[in-house]
């Protein structure tokens, strides 16, 4: 190991930063720290490839795909889809998503179109805020994941669009989950049929990969695959640490290991032009995966086959979705703690962190990051100045 790292980092002396992880959060303040302060950084991560969960390939078939799942870029940061932009070109794209209920595809968000195809109505958009109204079970205090959703749209739309979905997905009844794993699907009572609002709505042209590729093209970045970072740690000198793994593994699981949910996930070729009408299809009731992706409906690619994940939500394996409860969050308060105790380690990003965040808000979050950081070797610059200078005189 000694050999293999002394050899990748083309021993050219010590390192001022080493990154656990290459996906977003690691990749960004990379891309910073070697670009604006020309300070030397090591990524290291476990994975064969760069880019964390948003990676993506060409399958056997020649399709471009996301092998983790589907990946839409939204925002409404025009910071932080104007750093990006100095990495990829775009393709715009507004993600639509249809769930498969009573035989039929409905849109999702739940819209006028979903409940006037659903029950034969010909409902207006005043009349559609009527009709809510009407059916929603009214909650004085919202705790769960099942108030939220039978406060705005009643029982019947919660079982048909939601209960089976989030079941699936968590392994829990909405009425066990906290509020916030659905308080942010929204109920429009126009024929809206995108899935986010967002301002900025587009997937990198060449994909995922290509851009995290650009990101890291620096002479000051150095990227270490196929490597645990306990491994080399110790073998490389650092100065200071980014960490965007899991926090518990961090400190060895001491308080008992954070849950997750995973995903397993099957990818088919199909070899016609299109499998579905849209981008994802969702299936809250029937089968054990929760949802179907096409991928060239997302990439715009132009293939004469096309390719398809289906997602099957399962209690082990990769940590996808931290479990909103509140026993979970204290757990993770006692790892919160520990960490804001290591002086020379800052932890960022979904794992470190213990949240479900967006790719805008990671992306976000490292350049924040960054400008602390940034402060704080522009102090530490300073203060060695200083000292030369008394020396001098």
């Amino acid at each position: 190991m000694q050999t293999a790292a002394t050899a990748a980092v083309a021993g050219r002396g010590n390192f001022d930063y080493l990154i656990v992880g290459a996906g977003f959060a690691g990749s960004v303040i990379a891309e910073r720290l070697a670009s604006v302060l020309g300070l030397r950084v090591l990524i290291v991560d476990k994975r064969p490839h760069i880019g964390g969960n948003a990676y993506d390939r060409y399958d056997d078939a020649g399709v471009l795909v996301h092998p983790y799942g589907p990946h839409i870029f939204h925002t409404n940061s025009s910071d932080v889809f104007g750093y990006l932009t100095k990495f990829t070109k775009w393709r715009p794209y507004q993600h639509r998503v249809l769930a498969s209920v009573d035989g039929q595809l409905l849109p999702i968000p739940i819209n006028l179109e979903t409940v006037n195809k659903l029950y034969g109505l010909n409902l207006t958009s005043f009349e559609m805020e009527d009709f809510l109204e009407s059916v929603a079970e009214k909650k004085e205090l919202i705790k769960t994941s099942e108030d939220v959703v039978v406060n705005k749209v009643g029982r019947d739309l919660y079982n048909k669009f939601f209960r089976g979905y989030t079941r699936k997905q968590w392994g829990l009844d909405p009425s066990e989950l906290d509020a916030s794993v659905t308080a942010r699907v929204p109920t429009r009572t126009n024929r809206d049929d995108r899935y986010f609002s967002d301002i900025y709505q587009a997937i990198p042209l060449h994909g995922y990969t290509r851009m995290f590729e650009s990101m890291l093209d620096h002479p000051n970045i150095k990227v270490m695959l196929n490597t645990d970072y306990r491994e080399v740690a110790d073998l490389i000198p650092w100065r200071h640490m980014i960490y965007t793994g899991p926090i518990d593994v961090f400190f060895n699981c001491k308080y008992g290991k954070l849950p997750y949910r995973s995903l397993t996930f099957e990818h088919v070729t199909v070899w016609q032009d299109r499998f579905q009408p849209v981008g994802t299809v969702n299936h809250p009731n029937d089968y054990g995966y929760t949802r179907v992706t096409e991928f060239k409906h997302i990439t715009g690619q132009v293939h004469p086959s096309t390719s398809l994940v289906y997602e099957y939500p399962c209690a082990d394996g990769d940590p996808y979705y931290p479990v909103p409860r509140p026993e979970n969050a204290a757990l993770y308060r006692r790892y919160e703690a520990d960490a804001e105790a290591v002086e020379n380690v800052t932890f960022i990003g979904r794992l470190a962190t213990y949240k479900y965040y967006n790719m805008d808000q990671v992306v976000a979050q490292a350049l924040a990051t960054f400008k602390r950081l940034r402060c704080r070797h522009e102090r530490v610059v300073e203060n060695s100045e200083a000292i030369g200078a008394a020396h001098v005189h």
